[in-house]
């Protein structure tokens, strides 16, 4: 009987994964591609709206000039734009938290029937294209006399924000221990003492998250704030249209600079918050 040969040993095709240099370089390398696809068109446009004349093949324009930035906020539109947008934004965040808070805890912390299809539901609106709902809206609107008003927005835009308000709360409850709650209410705290004084302090870096994210939601909001609040209600992001096609490039570079420096400020404050562990631990656990 022939001698069997000896079995060769594997091989593993996921050393690499394995391996700590090789998957702190896969970071690195995918952080330096992330950085690249989501810099170049923010700097470009930082550029467009700095370029007095810029031509092809040059890198960079070859003059630079500040027309472009007076020309924007000259304009009275966009300073009426402006302030609009920074006026609904807070009112929707207020109101959301108003709303989004106690549901939140409620999820966390009760035994609501149907809790994770009632969750669910409140992804519907970002499950699909928007238009539809929004043209639905706008006829409902038109009924109840809600159409081109300024509390048609805000509502509008609300759509779209309790979905972070919920979620993140909802995670950020049920990372906090329970027994807090229970041992203050056994010292003789009443239940809302025991929410104010134990819970809401540790729940509050979910909720500024969850206020960030519902802000920048209805910074950004065009599609639903164009069908329903035209032509008196028009914020940032539906004047962005109208720059985009009936203006030179530049200005709408600067606008766009506009219209993103807010959200960059605000998620480079909102990362701050998401280190904290009842954030980091609750955003699993929904």
């Amino acid at each position: 009987m022939a001698a069997q040969a000896p079995a060769m040993p594997a091989i593993r095709l996921s050393w690499w994964i394995d391996d700590p240099r090789m998957r702190r370089m896969l970071l690195r390398l995918f952080g330096g591609a992330l950085a690249v696809f989501i810099g170049i068109p923010l700097l470009t446009l930082v550029l467009w709206s700095f370029a007095g004349e810029w031509f092809w093949p040059n890198l960079i324009p070859t003059q630079w000039s500040l027309r472009w930035w007076q020309e924007v906020l000259e304009n009275p539109r966009v300073i009426d734009a402006m302030v609009l947008s920074f006026t609904i934004a807070p009112v929707v965040t207020l109101l959301t938290a108003v709303v989004a808070i106690p549901a939140g805890y409620a999820f966390a912390r009760l035994d609501v029937p149907y809790r994770r299809t009632l969750l669910l539901l409140f992804l519907i609106p970002n499950a699909f294209p928007r238009i539809g709902l929004y043209v639905s809206l706008a006829v409902l609107y038109y009924q109840i006399g809600l159409i081109d008003t300024y509390w048609g927005v805000v509502f509008l835009h609300m759509i779209g924000t309790l979905v972070y308000m919920t979620w993140i709360t909802t995670a950020t409850f049920r990372s906090i221990d329970p027994h807090l709650e229970e041992a203050a209410r056994d010292a003789g705290a009443s239940p809302l003492r025991a929410f104010f004084s134990v819970v809401l302090p540790l729940a509050l870096p979910g909720i500024i998250v969850a206020s960030l994210f519902s802000f920048l939601a209805s910074i950004d909001e065009a599609q639903g704030t164009l069908i329903v609040g035209t032509p008196h209600y028009i914020t940032m992001p539906v004047l962005l249209y109208t720059l985009i096609s009936s203006f030179q490039r530049p200005v709408a570079a600067v606008f766009s600079v506009l219209l993103a420096l807010p959200s960059l400020l605000l998620l480079v404050v909102a990362q701050r918050y998401l280190h904290s562990e009842y954030v980091a631990a609750g955003l699993g656990r929904v």
